[in-house]
C-alpha cells in the first residue's frame, strides 16, 4: 500500500513539473512570437545590409516591388499617390520648385509630405528625392551656383593634371546645399565626353580629353564622402548625413554624336567607345557611385535605354557595379519612332536591359500597368524585378532613409536663403524691391554659413578663366588691369546679368535672362575692385559716337551666348549672337579692349581676335562674378588651361586633340599666365 501510494505521489510529482515546462515553453514561445511581431529584421541598422535587403524582399508584393521602380515628378506626387502606389523615389524636373524663391524650409516640408505618404504603406519603405544640382543646387533660389563642368575643366594644369582637391570641394559643398532642403540624391555628375562643341550640353561636359574626364570624378567622394579602404568594388556609399547620392551620367557615349545633335546616335568602334567615352565610369564606380544614368543617345543605331549588352552585360556584370541604374526623363518614351509609339515594347526593351528604376514621370499608371502585364505574363523575369529593387533598396539603405527618412531644418544655414524666406513671403513686391532686399540682406546673410562655399565657387571661378590673349605684340601686355584710371567703359548685356552668367540649369532648366538669384554680376565685381576714383561707366551696346566723345582708359566688353540647354543649345554655326559681335567690333576699334567671353563652348571668334587687344575665355562662371575681377585686376594670376579645342572655323569639326586634321586657333591645354 505504502508503495502504491509513493508510486502515485511520484507520478503525480512527475506530472506537475511536465506541466510547469510546457507552460514555460508556452510562455517563451508566446514572447518570442509578441517579440517577432514587433521585430522587424529590415528595420534593424545592426543587420548586415544584405540580410536587411534580403528581409525586405521576402515581405514584398509585386505591386511594392513595381512602385520602387517608379519614378514620378513632384507636381504629381500627393500623399495618396505615393500610399496607393508604393512610389519609390519622387523628382525636381528643371525648374519644378515648391514655391518661387522657396526658402530651404519649404523645401523641406514638401520632402517631407511627400515622404509621410511612402512610411504610411505597408511596408514603410521610404522614397528617395532626386534633383538635378549641376553645377551647384541650381534650382534654389540662394543657392551657390558654381561654374559649370566647361569651366572646372579648366581649373586644371595640363602637366601637373588637374586640381582634384578643388572638384571634391566643390562637391561636398554641393551636397551641404542639396541635404539643406531635404533632399538625399542628385543627378550629378555629367561625365561626358564632349567631342563637338556644337553639341549643346557641351558645358555639361569637363572636356575632350577622357583622362581629365576621369580625374574629374573627384566630384564624386566630394559628394558622397570617401570610400573606406578594402570597400567591395562597385557597391554605392555614402558616408553621412551630410552627403548625398550622386549619379554618373549619361551612360554612354553622348558627347560623340554625329554632328554634336543631342539624342542622336553615336558612331563609333567598340574599343573607340570603350576608350573614350567608357574610362570615367571606372573611376565613378570605383569610387563608390550609387546610381548611373543612362543616355538618349544610340550607339551605332541601338538606343542606349535599350541596351542589354552595355548595361547589364557590360556596366553591371563586367564593371560589377552594384548601384541601380536610373532611365532618364521620358527616356523610354525615346526608344521608338515615333515617341511612346508602343509603350509596352520599351518598357520590356528598358527593363530587360538593365534599367532598374525608371522616370516616368507622369504617366505612372501606364507603366505600373505595363509592367506589370509583362511581369505577370513571363515576359520579364521575376528575379530581373528582384535585381532592380535589391539595388534600389541598396541605395536607400545606404543612404540611411530607414533610420532618418523625414528632414529637419538643422542643415539650412548651409543655403544663402534666409533671403528667400523673406521674399518667399512677400510674393507680389516689385522685382526692384526684391533686388535692394537681394543686395542688403545678401551681405548679412553670408556670415550665417555660405560665405565658405561663395568664396570656392569665387576660387572655382579665377581658376577657370583662360587667357588666350594679352596685348597685341607680345611685349605690350594688357593685363592686369591698373585699377586707377580716370574712366573705364564696360559694355555687353553679360556684364550686368547673373542669368546669362549663370547659364542653363539655373533656377529654370533653360536658364533665363536677368538677375534670377543671388550673386554678384562681373559689372558690380568691377565696380567693387577699382579704385574709388575711377569713373565706371556702363553702356550695354555703346555706339561710334558715345565712344568717341568719351576718353577711356580702356573698355571691358563682356558677350557671349544666350542661356540654354539640351537639344535648344544645339549649334551648328557656333557663333556669339548679335549684338556681341558688334559690340567687340565697335568698342575694339576705338578704345583698348579686353573681351570677355561667357559662353557654355568654344565659339566664333577668329574674325574678331585682331581687333581685340586681350581675350579671355570665363566660360559660364555661376554667381561669383567677383573671380573675375580677381584675376582681372592682378589680385590673382591667369592660370585656367583649355579643356576643349578652340576650332578656327565649324567646317573643322568634330576635331580633339589627336585627330589627323588638328589645326586649331588655340590648342587643347593652352592659356597664357600672368
Amino acid at each position: 500500500m505504502c508503495n502504491m501510494m509513493s508510486f502515485s505521489h511520484l507520478k503525480t510529482h512527475k506530472t506537475a513539473k511536465t506541466s510547469v515546462f510546457v507552460i514555460w515553453i508556452l510562455i517563451v514561445f508566446s514572447w518570442f512570437v509578441i517579440w517577432q511581431s514587433y521585430y522587424i529584421k529590415y528595420k534593424d541598422p545592426n543587420q548586415p545590409l544584405s540580410a536587411r535587403i534580403n528581409d525586405l524582399l521576402t515581405h514584398m508584393t509585386l505591386a511594392e516591388k513595381i512602385g520602387q521602380m517608379t519614378q514620378i515628378e513632384r507636381k504629381v506626387a500627393s500623399t495618396d499617390v505615393m500610399k496607393n502606389h508604393f512610389i519609390g523615389s519622387v523628382f525636381s524636373e528643371g525648374g519644378s520648385v515648391p514655391a518661387p524663391r522657396a526658402s530651404p524650409e519649404a523645401w523641406v516640408n514638401m520632402v517631407n509630405e511627400i515622404q509621410k505618404g511612402s512610411l504610411a504603406t505597408r511596408l514603410g519603405i521610404p522614397m528617395i528625392y532626386g534633383i538635378d544640382a549641376v553645377h551647384g543646387h541650381n534650382s534654389v533660389y540662394g543657392a551657390t551656383i558654381f561654374p559649370h563642368n566647361v569651366g572646372l575643366g579648366a581649373t586644371r594644369q595640363v602637366f601637373a593634371m588637374q586640381d582634384p582637391v578643388l572638384l571634391k570641394k566643390i562637391g561636398a559643398a554641393t551636397a551641404l546645399e542639396i541635404r539643406a532642403t531635404g533632399i538625399p540624391y542628385t543627378f550629378a555628375p555629367c561625365i561626358a565626353v564632349c567631342r563637338d562643341p556644337r553639341w549643346g550640353r557641351c558645358y555639361e561636359s569637363y572636356s575632350e580629353d577622357p583622362k581629365l574626364v576621369q580625374a574629374m570624378t573627384e566630384f564624386i567622394p566630394g559628394l558622397q564622402g570617401d570610400i573606406p579602404p578594402k570597400s567591395q568594388k562597385g557597391f554605392p556609399f555614402i558616408s553621412g548625413r551630410e552627403k548625398v547620392a550622386g549619379c554618373a551620367k549619361h551612360f554612354v557615349g553622348d558627347g560623340g554624336t554625329t554632328k554634336g545633335l543631342d539624342e542622336n546616335n553615336t558612331v563609333i568602334s567598340r574599343n573607340g567607345l570603350l576608350n573614350i567615352h567608357m574610362p570615367a565610369y571606372y573611376d565613378a564606380i570605383a569610387k563608390g557611385v550609387a546610381t548611373v544614368m543612362v543616355s538618349y543617345t544610340s550607339w551605332n543605331g541601338v538606343k542606349m535605354h535599350a541596351n542589354r549588352d552595355l548595361i547589364d552585360g557590360f556596366l553591371k556584370n563586367t564593371l560589377g557595379f552594384k548601384g541601380f541604374v536610373i532611365s532618364d526623363y521620358k527616356g523610354l518614351d525615346r526608344i521608338t519612332n515615333p515617341f511612346h509609339a508602343n509603350y509596352t515594347y520599351s518598357i520590356e526593351a528598358a527593363i530587360s536591359a538593365g534599367i532598374d528604376m525608371v522616370m516616368v514621370p507622369y504617366n505612372y499608371k501606364e507603366f505600373i500597368d505595363g509592367l506589370t502585364f509583362l511581369v505577370k505574363n513571363k515576359y520579364i523575369p521575376m528575379s530581373r524585378i528582384d535585381d532592380a529593387v535589391t539595388r534600389i533598396l541598396r541605395v536607400k539603405f545606404s543612404v540611411g532613409l530607414f533610420e532618418k527618412p523625414l528632414a529637419d531644418f538643422s542643415m539650412a544655414k548651409y543655403i544663402g536663403c534666409k533671403v528667400s524666406l523673406l521674399v518667399y513671403q512677400l510674393p507680389y513686391l516689385s522685382s526692384t524691391f526684391y533686388d535692394i532686399v537681394d543686395s542688403v540682406i545678401f551681405s548679412w546673410n553670408l556670415v550665417l554659413g555660405t560665405q565658405e562655399h561663395r568664396e570656392l565657387a569665387r576660387e572655382a571661378v579665377r581658376k577657370s578663366l583662360v587667357l588666350l590673349k594679352n596685348g597685341k605684340s607680345a611685349d605690350k601686355s594688357l593685363l592686369p588691369l591698373p585699377r586707377k584710371a580716370s574712366k573705364i567703359l564696360v559694355a555687353g548685356k553679360h556684364a550686368d546679368n547673373i542669368g546669362y552668367q549663370c547659364g542653363g540649369w539655373t533656377i529654370q532648366w533653360q536658364g533665363s535672362d536677368g538677375n534670377a538669384t543671388v550673386g554678384t554680376s562681373i559689372l558690380n565685381a568691377i565696380k567693387k575692385t577699382v579704385d574709388p576714383e575711377t569713373e565706371v561707366v556702363y553702356q550695354e551696346y555703346p555706339n561710334t559716337d558715345f565712344l568717341k566723345s568719351n576718353q577711356f582708359s580702356y573698355a571691358i566688353v563682356v558677350v557671349g551666348e544666350h542661356p540654354y540647354a539640351e537639344t535648344n543649345g544645339d549649334s551648328q554655326n557656333l557663333t556669339i549672337p548679335e549684338p556681341g559681335p558688334s559690340i567687340i567690333t565697335s568698342v575694339c576699334e576705338n578704345i583698348k579692349c579686353v573681351v570677355v567671353l561667357v559662353t557654355g563652348r568654344p565659339v566664333v571668334i577668329q574674325p574678331y581676335i585682331a581687333s581685340i587687344d586681350a581675350l579671355i575665355a570665363a566660360w559660364l562662371p555661376g554667381t561669383e562674378g567677383q573671380g573675375v575681377a580677381d584675376v582681372l585686376f592682378g589680385d590673382y594670376g591667369f592660370t585656367g588651361k583649355l579643356s576643349f579645342t578652340w576650332f578656327k572655323t565649324v567646317d573643322q569639326l568634330p576635331m580633339s586633340v589627336g585627330d589627323a586634321h588638328y589645326d586649331p586657333l588655340f590648342p587643347f591645354g593652352f592659356g597664357l599666365k600672368t
